[in-house]
């Protein structure tokens, strides 16, 4: 807490939080992967930028720069998001509002089918694409989660793996400590749901959602009963929806003037 006791997170907070400094590019993206549709004007941009002391020219060079980096694509005034970051968007989106299913105690398992060795780029490929469905790796070459999520599996896991469905001969609660750290990921939610409360100006607000947004991201997203008791990950999700409801009111405000 700072000297004055105001509630915006002080030095040792964001050391202890790791939060990122947002420059002008950052900024930009987590207010368009924030927004529905993920389209803005320049000038709401660059009043977004004012938030935090960043001036009109060094938005508009970060604009610049995206949309020669691929990261944005501007027309008639306005910038929106490109594919790839249409997809990370909608990665985010299903981490605060996760497509679940009951469980009834199955877990998917995925095998890489190949023996082969594979590029670099493809071995890193498939990693990612199995972070992004939430499953652990258990040993080199087999993944595998609770079977309780709905999603669609990418080209690149069903192309390089089998997939198979299982049950533990153990304790499945023991097997999921096991292949994600629960213990750190609700201690660091707990911190980042603090923070949030704790924030009192838009630019702290702001700062502080990013990273709550990125720890949902790394949300395993298990059976409530494979869970330790108070999981804070349903208080961070609310936390963070209504940081996006301030974002909305904010945007508009700068959208009418």
């Amino acid at each position: 807490m700072n000297d004055d006791d105001t509630a915006t997170p002080d030095d040792a907070e964001a050391a202890a939080l790791a939060l990122r400094p947002l420059t002008a590019r950052s900024i930009v993206l987590s207010t368009l992967l924030g927004h529905h549709p993920p389209r803005l004007p320049a000038r709401a941009l660059v009043r977004v930028g004012e938030l935090f002391g960043i001036a009109e020219g060094t938005v508009r060079v970060a604009l610049s720069r995206m949309v020669a980096a691929d990261d944005l694509r501007q027309a008639d005034g306005s910038y929106a998001l490109t594919t790839r970051l249409l997809a990370r968007q909608a990665r985010q989106d299903e981490s605060r509002s996760p497509a679940t299913r009951p469980w009834d105690g199955d877990w998917e398992i995925a095998v890489v089918a190949t023996a082969e060795r594979r590029p670099a780029a493809e071995r890193t490929a498939l990693r990612q694409a199995m972070a992004a469905l939430r499953l652990a790796e258990l040993r080199e070459g087999s993944w595998l989660r609770p079977a309780n999520l709905d999603r669609t599996r990418p080209a690149v896991v069903t192309e390089q793996c089998t997939w198979l469905t299982g049950t533990p001969d153990g304790d499945p609660s023991a097997l999921a400590a096991r292949l994600w750290d629960l213990t750190g990921w609700a201690r660091r939610a707990r911190a980042l749901t603090s923070a949030l409360d704790r924030a009192d100006t838009p630019a702290d607000r702001f700062t502080v959602a990013a990273a709550a947004l990125r720890h949902l991201l790394a949300d395993p997203l298990l059976p409530a009963e494979l869970l330790p008791g108070d999981w804070p990950g349903a208080q961070l999700r609310t936390h963070y929806a209504e940081f996006e409801t301030e974002l909305r009111n904010l945007l508009r405000q700068y959208l009418t003037d």
